[in-house]
């Protein structure tokens, strides 16, 4: 699996969300502009010694993401959509994209790929789920769709 994070802003986040994808074998792909540095301690704090073990991919914009992973199929974590994340089903080189902690995925890209767009139910009293949280949520059921196969 494929963890991508568009413009992620919270340092805890991203170090939280890359111990989860070291645990799981699943890379870890940041598209910029971050909203922290990657050597800052608070994103080392967060993921622990598991950090210098993360499989990290860094680019410069989504342009540059989409070009150097032709034909890949993503799914978009969002609140503006109805499709349940259970609702899908998820294959083992699959990308599941999250949009920074403040704002989302931008409209553009949902609007382009509405049949990829997923969501994680939950009741009207907040925004969103925390990013972290999110990530693991969706992430382990692709794996549980998947045999928990961490290994391919």
């Amino acid at each position: 699996m494929r963890i991508v994070l568009y413009q992620p802003e919270i340092p805890y986040n991203t170090g939280n969300i890359g111990r989860t994808c070291v645990l799981t074998n699943s890379e870890l792909h940041l598209i910029k502009p971050l909203g922290f540095e990657l050597d800052e301690k608070k994103i080392k704090r967060a993921g622990l010694d598991y950090w210098h073990d993360v499989q990290l991919f860094v680019w410069e914009s989504f342009e540059e993401f989409l070009e150097n992973n032709k034909g890949c199929r993503i799914f978009y974590a969002t609140t503006k959509t109805d499709t349940r994340y259970t609702d899908v089903k998820f294959n083992q080189d699959d990308f599941i994209m999250f949009g920074p902690e403040s704002r989302g995925i931008p409209e553009d890209i949902l609007m382009e790929n509405p049949e990829r767009c997923i969501t994680i139910p939950m009741l009207p009293l907040g925004r969103s789920l925390n990013l972290s949280n999110s990530v693991a949520i969706i992430l382990y059921e692709a794996y549980r769709q998947t045999n928990f196969n961490f290994y391919n």
